[in-house]
């Protein structure tokens, strides 16, 4: 039905497009408002029908997540808005925020939930059960199946975390549904009609507690990308091999992702080519360096060009030094932008050190550990260090 859907309303298979991105978050969502609302009529009726807790708490939780496809569909919506004079980055991350609120759901119904489970331990009510509540609990479990499998194509196709976490949830309530089936057929058993507790209810807080773990997971994975994260080592280094590739291009740092939405990325690098090289020459790679990303990872693109020295064999030597003694103070430490200026009673060394979240050494620690390597090695020279934090 989702594919079926998705030729009909979708039509397209660019899912980099921001248009194509939003019609199928859009559809998958109002697929989920379906599916969710038809859950809870059906197993609310059923719970009634038997006085299960733990059969109408699954009800409201089906609920929850009709109201978590509305806002998946407002975010998808939202995110896709042109960007404006207070928002010139576009407004991407509301897909994120859609995400947010939607976990901030999982988790309320999870504490409803676990607070009528423990009065339903505590003092268990007479529950029934008949061949209906079973039909209808094991349709449901197959109808949330088939969407954790679409909503999880889903995500992979347009690389949403809402649309995953939503896939999650989805798996989540199988098995919580799983565990209402097991209960329901269970309760057939005198053994199990005659505990001293409600197994109802505990059933219902092993529910309860699942949702809240997912509430949870989910909430953690929608919170990272607001806060900001490190983007992924593998995107990083394609990034580098791509600039890399270029023949006038001698290393790079200072690489910066900016993530303002799926698929809103603004890179930002210092590439450091030839300072021999001709200033047009330079401008011409560095701009097709930047088309080329732009166009490769769907992203904006800004390049600082880093002229050195390369051809000094003095200069080659002391940078040489410098990156072999920021080593050997530790070794996630890294040096660059190193330059030379010499004076008439010693040698300025200037160059940024990039301080890794891995050394535990402070700024002055490092700044006198290097200083004094450096003057052990040559007493003329003194170093003028900057210090940046890793943004990859």
């Amino acid at each position: 039905m989702f594919n079926l859907l998705c030729r009909i309303f979708v039509k397209s298979n660019d899912y980099s497009n921001p248009q194509v991105r939003t019609k199928i978050g859009t559809v998958a969502g109002g697929l989920g408002i379906f599916f969710n609302i038809l859950l809870c009529a059906t197993k609310l009726i059923a719970g009634i029908l038997s006085k299960s807790i733990a059969v109408m708490a699954d009800s409201l939780n089906n609920l929850s997540d009709a109201a978590g496809s509305v806002i998946t569909i407002l975010g998808f919506n939202l995110a896709n808005k042109k960007p404006d004079r207070e928002h010139p980055f576009g407004h991407g991350r509301f897909e994120y925020i859609s995400g947010l609120f939607v976990s901030f759901l999982i988790l309320l119904m999870g504490f409803e939930l676990l607070k009528e489970s423990v009065v339903a331990l505590i003092h268990p009510g007479q529950v029934k059960t008949d061949i209906v509540t079973i039909v209808i609990l094991a349709f449901s479990i197959l109808v949330k199946a088939y969407m954790f499998f679409y909503n999880k194509s889903a995500g992979k196709k347009i690389n949403s975390k809402t649309m995953n976490a939503t896939a999650v949830d989805s798996l989540s309530d199988c098995v919580s549904t799983a565990v209402v089936l097991a209960y329901a057929i269970l309760q057939q058993c005198d053994v199990v009609r005659n505990l001293p507790f409600g197994l109802d209810g505990a059933c219902g807080i092993f529910v309860a507690c699942f949702i809240l773990k997912n509430g949870y997971e989910a909430l953690k994975d929608t919170i990272k990308p607001l806060l900001g994260t490190a983007p992924e080592k593998e995107f990083i280094d394609a990034i580098e091999q791509t600039v890399l590739a270029h023949k006038e291009i001698s290393g790079i740092h200072d690489l910066v992702v900016h993530d303002y939405g799926p698929g809103r990325l603004m890179i930002s690098l210092h590439a450091e080519i030839d300072g021999r090289t001709d200033m047009f020459v330079a401008h011409e790679v560095i701009d097709d360096i930047e088309a080329e990303l732009t166009v490769k990872f769907n992203c904006h693109t800004i390049i600082h060009m880093d002229p050195v020295d390369l051809h000094n064999p003095e200069i080659q030597e002391i940078r040489q030094m410098i990156q072999k003694v920021v080593t050997e103070v530790h070794p996630k430490l890294s040096a660059h932008d190193i330059r030379v200026v010499p004076g008439k009673e010693h040698t300025n060394i200037v160059f940024d050190v990039v301080h890794d979240y891995e050394c535990t050494m402070t700024n002055m620690q490092i700044y006198k550990a290097i200083w004094d390597a450096v003057i052990d090695i040559r007493p003329d020279y003194r170093c003028a260090i900057t210090f940046d934090t890793p943004m990859v």
